[in-house]
């Protein structure tokens, strides 16, 4: 994907307010920077790598960020953020705590599908970035973890400990199909884990 994937901000000095263009220029340097370490990885990307993506100058870059990191946190904390709350939507409703899971894994599923270089940020690329990037995945991952067992109606602390489990499990499990680019390999993963999660509700272990 090119720059020109990024839409440009239109011309002329008074198309927008200067807060809307800060805000698009952010947008469009985490955008890039999912894009770009998508392709070649955080180690390798640069921050010349990102503004000619954005199509933004260096300075406006360290007007939003401090550095590469910086800008990558920034990334990954908005698209975990969408992430969540798609599940959350998913999962709210009617149905029984089994069908619930079941919107909130798809709506996972589905969006790490339909925004890859994001997916891959959050999922694989976040190991590259270092103590503080995984700390921001542990609670991320820790919250979601919290999450299924609400949804699941998990009260003890077996059955909470359990929801952990599955939500490490699930991250593990579509790393390899991100990496791949496998997105039939990732949609597929949603009817087994619904399975297995309903022999572990059968079983009392939720």
């Amino acid at each position: 994907m090119d720059s020109s994937s990024i839409r440009r901000l239109p011309r002329g000095r008074y198309a927008l307010p200067p807060d809307e263009v800060a805000r698009a220029q952010r947008d469009r340097l985490m955008t890039a920077m999912a894009e770009v370490t998508s392709e070649k990885g955080f180690v390798k990307t640069s921050v010349e790598d990102v503004i000619k993506r954005a199509v933004i100058s260096r300075q406006s870059f360290y007007q939003h960020f401090t550095s590469k990191l910086d800008c990558f946190m920034a990334a990954f904390e908005r698209s975990t953020a969408l992430l969540e709350q798609r599940i959350l939507m998913a999962a709210a409703g009617d149905g029984g705590p089994l069908e619930r899971f079941d919107r909130a894994m798809t709506a996972f599923l589905e969006t790490l599908t339909d925004d890859p270089a994001n997916a891959r940020l959050c999922v694989t690329e976040v190991y590259a970035a270092g103590p503080e990037a995984m700390e921001h995945r542990a609670r991320f991952q820790r919250r979601l973890g919290d999450h299924v067992a609400d949804i699941l109606g998990a009260t003890t602390e077996g059955g909470r400990f359990t929801s952990q489990m599955i939500v490490a499990a699930t991250a593990t499990m579509v790393s390899g199909p991100l990496i791949d680019g496998d997105h039939e390999a990732l949609r597929s993963l949603g009817s087994r884990l619904t399975a297995h999660v309903r022999d572990l509700k059968a079983a009392g272990l939720l």
